[in-house]
């Protein structure tokens, strides 16, 4: 790993000691929920829904047996809510129709549930079975562009460039890590740079400050 991006982690770190998900879940199967429920949607808003779901259905089979209009009315807060029901019906049919109402423990096998993608997938082996991944949401995606740990346009790159870029066994530690510097500091439209201690280690914030530098020698 090289020297940068160790101190990246390294920093990370000591900035958030106690970097962990941040969705409420007492079994895999209500972790899988929760990571579908978040796609585009934050962890606040899906651990208020899921505190009610949960109560009416926290397996596969009290899942399907809920049904889509029901479980329609129980997420709409999320959004995009008649897809997340598609996906979380067929994901907990999958369950029972092939895995015994199990949630595998293999990213492979992960990946066979009908609606589930990488990303979920390897939110779901990393925090659930304790398995090394990166997965790559918006946070991640941005964060990790900014600060150069990856040059990518897409998700998937991001994903590749990241699981060479830093080591194995500590790939699902820096999704969080990066993905809590995106959620507070490293803001989508503005970044807290002036704050943020990889400011100096950061692509972005240097490009950011030599725009600063250049539009205040013009004036």
């Amino acid at each position: 790993m090289e020297v940068k991006t160790k101190q990246i982690i390294d920093i990370l770190k000591e900035e958030f000691p106690l970097a962990k998900s941040e969705l409420i879940f007492s079994s895999p199967f209500e972790l899988l929920i929760s990571v579908i429920l978040s796609a585009q949607c934050t962890d606040k808003r899906v651990n208020q829904v899921t505190k009610i779901l949960f109560k009416r259905a926290n397996t596969p089979q009290a899942m399907v047996s809920l049904g889509k209009v029901e479980l329609e009315k129980l997420i709409f807060s999320c959004g995009f809510y008649h897809n997340k029901a598609d996906h979380i019906l067929s994901c907990s049919q999958s369950l029972i129709d092939n895995f015994n109402s199990n949630v595998p423990s293999s990213l492979k096998e992960l990946l066979t549930l009908s609606g589930v993608g990488v990303k979920t997938a390897n939110v779901v082996y990393a925090v659930g079975f304790g398995g090394q991944a990166i997965a790559v949401d918006t946070h991640v995606f941005r964060v990790s562009n900014r600060l150069g740990l990856a040059q990518a346009n897409n998700v998937a790159k991001t994903e590749q460039q990241l699981r060479q870029a830093i080591d194995q066994e500590l790939w699902s530690s820096s999704h969080h890590l990066l993905l809590l510097l995106g959620r507070y500091v490293c803001l989508s439209r503005k970044p807290k740079c002036e704050i943020c201690r990889l400011s100096q280690l950061c692509e972005f914030a240097k490009s950011q400050s030599a725009i600063n530098l250049t539009t205040k020698g013009n004036k």
